[in-house]
């Protein structure tokens, strides 16, 4: 089922906020979850229902970051009926709405993709496979490893797409598909550092108050508001600062090689050439 991302609801967010929308099965990828489980959170009322649009059930952001809070808190070794508790306590006690679009805009994704699923054969034409079914299936696990693919049955499934395109174009320009898995393994710690850094510009915004504590009902829209702002400015400093760090990579190279080149001329000069000296001198 086709779907766009549209702004999400004036009073959880900023006008400008768009939100995912998912299927159950969508939902229970993009959280590290299953079906099972987001159906039972449902019951326990943990998890607000889906909007029905004829037979389908459709979620949102708001469903995705209430379920990594409880993902999260499991994990922290609390029990469903101290979450249950948790979540009580705060619908009681602040304005629900406000505190789900403050969830919302801390927790959602920061991608608007939508899974994508790949046959074997699909991803072997995608990349330009031409060896053996072997070498294939040993290049998709690494993939799998990194994160970039994830199986399903018979099938592959990418978190992004776009990501997954942008490397099958590279690989058709001619770049060994080892070398470009070997450059996610090594750039993956720096964009994770990176993402850090970004994410503590959001969260700061929380620093005023106490750790133990939510903010006040009435500054969390502002809050929210704010953070919503900030998170597509984080997105615009990555950009930038990509494209400045390649520019001066392409440039350090492309000096280098040319170096190289003008050594290997004159070289070639000193050892009984002449056309080097001409051109300089005419210069």
């Amino acid at each position: 089922m086709p779907r766009t991302s549209r702004p999400a609801l004036a009073s959880a967010a900023s006008p400008v906020a768009q939100r995912n929308e998912y299927t159950v099965d969508e939902l229970a990828r993009v959280t590290d979850s299953t079906v099972r489980n987001i159906r039972a959170y449902q019951d326990r009322g943990l998890l607000a229902p889906p909007e029905k649009r004829g037979r389908v059930g459709v979620y949102d952001d708001t469903h995705a970051s209430r379920l990594k809070l409880i993902n999260h808190l499991l994990a922290r070794g609390y029990t469903l009926a101290n979450i249950q508790d948790l979540i009580k306590a705060i619908d009681e006690g602040h304005d629900l709405r406000s505190i789900l679009g403050l969830e919302n805009a801390i927790g959602s994704r920061w991608s608007h993709e939508h899974p994508k699923q790949y046959s074997l054969v699909e991803l072997a034409r995608m990349f330009g496979v031409k060896g053996t079914p072997a070498a294939l299936t040993k290049t998709v696990s690494k993939a799998i490893e990194l994160g970039l693919l994830e199986r399903d049955g018979l099938s592959f499934v990418a978190r992004s797409p776009a990501t997954l395109n942008a490397g099958a174009t590279m690989a058709q320009a001619g770049i060994p598909l080892s070398d470009l898995l070997d450059a996610v393994n090594v750039s993956r710690p720096h964009f994770n550092a990176i993402a850090k850094a970004l994410v503590d510009l959001v969260v700061r915004q929380l620093d005023r108050y106490d750790a133990d504590a939510l903010p006040p009902p009435a500054d969390v829209p502002a809050l929210v508001d704010a953070v919503w702002r900030v998170r597509p400015l984080g997105m615009v400093l990555v950009e930038s600062e990509m494209n400045r760090a390649l520019e001066e990579a392409s440039g350090d190279y492309l000096g280098d090689r040319v170096a190289a080149i003008m050594g290997k001329l004159e070289r070639k000069d000193a050892g009984g050439g002449g056309s080097v000296n001409v051109s300089k001198k005419k210069r």
